[in-house]
């Protein structure tokens, strides 16, 4: 029994320590246009574990044990990088949030300048051929 409880306990540190890894705490960076957005997050993880032994009302003896983990990954702030200034937007505040929403339609309007400035470019070098 109490191998079997080392072994549970071993097994589930050993699977957090696998999942939690440095890159889970700083997102990829997404580049939009000339803006680069970095999600910051941060990560929490708990596990507890438990065994006993007891018996019933006809005096049979019995033992278990069991254990369990859990993990949670919520989004703190964006590091945004633009024309080489940088800001970070905490996401927990509303105006923050507010302001990131605001920049949406900007980011969206440099894309499609930039896909059909591509896409001009593009056409310009089929034409040449």
């Amino acid at each position: 029994m109490e191998n079997n409880f080392k072994e549970s306990i071993d097994s589930i540190f050993s699977n957090f320590e696998r999942f939690i890894k440095t890159e889970t705490v700083v997102g990829q960076p997404i580049v939009v246009g000339e803006v680069t957005l970095v999600p910051i997050i941060s990560v929490f993880f708990g596990c507890g574990a438990g065994g006993g032994k007891g018996s019933d009302n006809k005096s049979i003896d019995s033992d278990g044990a069991g254990g369990g983990g859990g993990a949670r990954i919520t989004p703190d702030a964006i590091v945004v990088i633009k024309k080489g200034e940088v800001s970070m937007l905490p996401i927990k505040s509303k105006n923050n949030l507010e302001a990131l929403i605001e920049m949406v339609p900007e980011i969206i309007t440099k894309v499609s300048m930039k896909k059909e400035k591509e896409e001009k470019n593009q056409n310009n070098k089929e034409d040449e051929e």
